[in-house]
């Protein structure tokens, strides 16, 4: 059984910063000569198999792996893929646990392994996004058209210049309007507008409060406080914490225990990830979305805000610089624009003169979910590379896509 309540603060003792330098003198020295070892069978609802099985080229992900094992990519923990119906690669490599006021994020040093739950950071907003579209499906909310303030009740005072017009879809897709930068300080400095959550008395009156800065559905500002509130909605839509509905709607039906969310005081969790968990248990979420929002043949989430989920959202009239497609900057080394849609990343791939469409659930420090639909694939990293660009999409871009030829 997991820690319901959890914290992002842990104290790195003297010998894990020793453990930490030998290791990386140790890394930045070695070469390696991988061999390839197919994923264990658990019961975890997984089948397993091969990579020759699913026609992947075996070499180019070997050479993936001795970039990652000589550091070329800074930290990577872990790389899964699942391609065809089953697990056909799952790797796993020492790094940094996270840590909000460690140097450059890190805590402890870790052997990560399966069993190892991982900070998943924002890829969680992926998850309440899935909560949104259950809790619509079993009528605690009427629709996503829906006026936010149609259930913050205790808030309506702040439903003043405009903000009346926000609603639930642009909650979801990061165009509520509301002022926010997130993007320009750091996450650890107080000035960040997320950060400063954690000294409000009401992070979700906080939130509120901020002027609005474009009328809602025009333009896109990542906003982890949309989160946040979608996490409130679905708390006064329930009768239920969004850790609680999760645990319920999502995580019982797939077969994955309680996971442990932040919260930012006794009242409001953090909607915005933070959330720990296995990146098998983060695959089983993505397959859910590969097949359409069903596990074991089960319907979890919504058919249709899977479908959603795997477009960019263009906004009222296509609005936004008259594409979906657009320049949003992750840092991650992705080729091309990107779009965003119910809370997932989408960027298609370019390879060999074809379109590779794929959809992101994606967190600080090189966490990540994507799923391939053309490819009947998902791939799984956790990373550590906190104060410096994700090497992930490099990964994918030079190695596993052409793999899949």
């Amino acid at each position: 059984m997991r820690n319901i309540r959890s914290t992002s603060v842990h104290i790195i003792s003297l010998s894990a910063a020793l453990l930490l330098l030998l290791a990386t003198g140790c890394v930045s020295d070695s070469t390696t000569d991988y061999t390839y070892r197919p994923p264990q069978k658990i019961d975890d609802g997984f089948d397993v198999g091969t990579l020759d099985e699913v026609e992947i080229d075996s070499a180019s992900i070997a050479e993936a792996v001795d970039g990652i094992e000589n550091g070329r990519f800074g930290e990577v923990h872990s790389m899964l893929i699942f391609k065809d119906n089953r697990l056909v690669f799952e790797e796993y490599f020492p790094g940094h646990e996270y840590q909000w006021d460690g140097p450059n994020f890190h805590g402890a040093w870790v052997i990560w392994d399966r069993d190892t739950e991982h900070d998943i950071a924002s890829v969680g907003k992926s998850i309440t996004s899935a909560c949104v579209g259950i809790a619509i499906e079993e009528g605690f909310i009427e629709s996503v058209e829906q006026p936010m303030f149609a259930y913050l009740p205790e808030y309506q005072h702040l439903k003043t210049a405009g903000k009346d017009q926000i609603t639930i879809e642009h909650l979801v897709t990061m165009t509520s309007g509301l002022d926010w930068d997130e993007w320009g300080p750091s996450y650890s400095d107080v000035h960040n507008d997320l950060v400063a959550l954690w000294l409000c008395d009401d992070p979700v009156a906080c939130i509120l409060e901020k002027p609005l800065v474009s009328e809602p559905g025009t333009d896109f500002t990542y906003n982890s406080g949309n989160t946040i509130l979608l996490g409130a909605i679905i708390k006064n839509a329930t009768g239920m914490d969004i850790e609680a509905f999760a645990a319920e709607y999502l995580f019982k039906p797939m077969g994955i225990d309680p996971v442990a969310w932040s919260w930012i005081n006794d009242d409001v969790v953090y909607a915005g990830g933070g959330q720990r968990m296995t990146p098998r248990e983060m695959l089983k979420f993505g397959v859910t979305y590969l097949n359409h929002g069903l596990w074991d043949g089960q319907q979890i989430v919504p058919e249709q805000w899977v479908e959603n989920s795997a477009k960019p959202f263009p906004g009222p009239g296509n609005s936004w610089r008259n594409s979906a497609w657009r320049p949003i900057p992750l840092d991650d080394g992705t080729r091309g624009q990107r779009g965003y849609s119910y809370a997932w990343f989408t960027h298609q791939f370019s390879h060999s003169g074809e379109k590779l469409p794929s959809y992101w659930a994606t967190g600080f420090g090189g966490q990540k979910i994507i799923v391939f639909p053309d490819q009947d694939a998902v791939v799984v990293f956790t990373s550590g590379n906190y104060e410096m660009p994700s090497s992930n999409a490099e990964i994918l871009a030079d190695f596993v896509i052409p793999a899949f030829e």
